[in-house]
């Protein structure tokens, strides 16, 4: 064997290493919920960016339904406002939509062959640069809770192998947020998923009350409102209900934002 070969192997070894061990973090991070401090948006968090590193795919977003059965964007990888609006047009209609009332992944290697389906969404696809997309079904058990959309710029199907990852990350997410019962009741399960819309929506106030007063558009100040969790290691489900009950004041993350 050539010594260019053994690199080549080498290198080779390491990379798998390297995924096993991302693999391993990734549903470490997903089912250790136990901590008392266990905050279900850094969850959702962890899910979609655990999927954009794991899998072929540009970009990642899942989404909850309510009560009423309408679907919210609780994490996503993008937060352009393209991105955003994207999403919105799937509360009511779209693949997001057809994937949590059916149960069924769904996988769309080119968007554009979907124009009579679902023309408005289709549209926004293109004017947000995407060209394909895939979607798996949240679930717990046969309870489905929402959908994880997988997007990418360029047509083309995704392997059988990301898909079934990607449902494994999302079900492993499901489980994380029911932890403390391996057979829920109803009532619990509602009680959670509430829990965590109820805290997605107090982040997204607290964003606009940070916005305002630093003058930066809002995915800047969700990043500020991260790092400063981050860097005084508070759950940022905290953070949020603090500035909400102005228990905080916004000036206290004056000193995470970036200078001009």
């Amino acid at each position: 064997m050539s010594e260019h070969q053994g690199r080549h192997d080498d290198s080779a070894r390491e990379a798998g290493m390297n995924r096993e061990r991302e693999l391993a973090k990734a549903f470490v991070d997903l089912t250790d919920t136990y901590a008392p401090d266990f905050d279900p948006l850094r969850l959702f968090d962890r899910l979609v960016h655990a999927c954009r590193a794991l899998l072929d795919v540009d970009a990642v977003a899942v989404m909850i339904a309510d009560a009423r059965g309408t679907l919210k964007t609780m994490a996503a990888t993008e937060d352009e406002a393209a991105f955003i609006e994207l999403m919105q047009m799937q509360t009511g209609r779209g693949p997001c939509m057809d994937c949590y009332r059916t149960g069924q992944g769904a996988s769309v290697p080119d968007i554009d062959a979907e124009a009579d389906h679902w023309p408005a969404f289709v549209d926004a696809m293109a004017d947000a640069g995407y060209r394909s997309l895939h979607t798996v079904p949240v679930r717990l058990h046969e309870r489905v809770l929402g959908a994880l959309t997988l997007l990418n710029a360029r047509t083309g199907a995704l392997p059988d192998s990301d898909l079934y990852l990607a449902q494994a990350l999302a079900d492993s997410a499901a489980l994380g947020l029911m932890h403390w019962s391996t057979e829920p009741r109803r009532e619990d399960v509602i009680t959670r998923v509430q829990g965590a819309m109820a805290a997605k929506t107090l982040l997204e106030i607290a964003k606009g009350m940070i916005a305002a007063h630093h003058q930066v558009p809002m995915s800047t100040a969700g990043r500020l409102l991260a790092h400063y969790a981050n860097r005084h290691q508070v759950r940022l489900s905290a953070i949020a209900q603090a500035l909400v009950d102005h228990d905080m004041h916004p000036a206290t993350v004056q000193e995470a934002v970036p200078e001009a």
